[in-house]
């Protein structure tokens, strides 16, 4: 019975900031627009926040209480989900043409901040100074977004019905989104810790599997739409955008809150402790996975400007066996 009760309460967390993320999605972008800011900004900004936002509230609640891998977990599986899982299955259903410049942009800005990332957790810790670094570079995610379309002729404004009602709903939204999405956070990381100690598993699994996919489903939502209305352009911006702040901003974050530092947790996953021997799984597995997922999305973009159905299917595929590898041997 306690069983179920916890399975509940996970996925109840699950629903509750699904929804709650929606709800904070939309009533943002109204609030930007409503302010005159042009609207793709708002996408390459504000949506790329918003939908990271569900990673950074359960990472940080996670390290609030203890529980760094998870925290860290979630952070780099959010990104590999996004990846592997939601741009492999927008690739397979259709290959897409993508400005080089635009997108070499911020696909040299997610790996750089990746192997930043890698490079300052060597020594199995990521200090206040370093998670400040880390952090930086969300600053300069959003400098590169605001100076690359600086001169964007925003003919698409649209008028925004600001009566009475109108604003009230939104900001009503806007409450009601961020109360929910810190509710679900917390029903999440609680219970996927007692989660992990039944099915015996590391909680840092849990953050990169189940916790990441939960905390990913804006992406997902997202990218879905952006198929359905053909402009997967979008839903690959949003994906390299929120994949720069899940290393830049949640990290980052999630070690400056921390009790002392971020500390990563030395696992031993039976054949890859034979060749890394009390080095954190995050750093000769989760990361490196990444960079590999990183590459194979970018690569090709970077060179033909465009990304092809063979790309997606090597994603999923990669993505299922990277998961396996993670509970079948640990």
């Amino acid at each position: 019975m306690e069983n179920v009760i916890v399975i509940g309460l996970f996925a109840l967390g699950l629903i509750t900031i699904i929804k709650g993320g929606d709800w904070f999605v939309d009533s943002s972008i109204w609030i930007a627009k409503v302010t005159g800011i042009p609207s793709i900004i708002v996408g390459a900004t504000i949506v790329s926040f918003a939908t990271t936002l569900p990673e950074l509230l359960v990472s940080t609640s996670a390290t609030l209480k203890g529980s760094t891998d998870i925290a860290i977990g979630n952070a780099i599986g959010s990104v590999i989900c996004n990846i592997g899982l939601i741009s492999g299955i927008m690739l397979v259903f259709m290959p897409i043409k993508v400005d080089k410049v635009m997108f070499g942009k911020k696909a040299f800005l997610m790996l750089g901040v990746t192997i930043l990332a890698l490079f300052l957790a060597s020594d199995n810790v990521i200090n206040k100074i370093e998670a400040l670094i880390i952090l930086s570079m969300m600053i300069v995610f959003f400098y590169i977004n605001i100076m690359s379309y600086k001169n964007f002729d925003n003919s698409d404004k649209q008028i925004i019905d600001t009566s009475k009602k109108e604003i009230l709903s939104n900001i009503a939204k806007f409450i009601l989104g961020s109360l929910l999405i810190i509710f679900g956070s917390n029903l999440l990381v609680e219970n996927g810790i007692i989660l992990a100690k039944l099915l015996k598993v590391p909680e840092s699994v849990i953050g990169l599997t189940l916790i990441a996919l939960g905390t990913s489903l804006p992406e997902l939502v997202t990218g879905i739409t952006a198929i359905i209305k053909k402009n997967s352009n979008i839903g690959i911006g949003n994906i390299l955008g929120a994949n720069i702040l899940n290393i830049s901003m949640i990290m980052g974050v999630s070690g400056l809150i921390a009790k002392d530092s971020l500390v990563m947790t030395t696992t031993n996953i039976n054949i890859f402790s034979i060749i890394a021997n009390n080095i954190p799984q995050t750093l000769y597995l989760d990361i490196p996975f990444a960079l590999l997922f990183m590459l194979i999305l970018v690569v090709p973009g970077i060179i033909k400007g465009r990304m092809y159905r063979i790309q997606g299917a090597t994603l999923i595929l990669l993505y299922g066996f990277y998961v396996g590898i993670l509970f079948n041997l640990s």
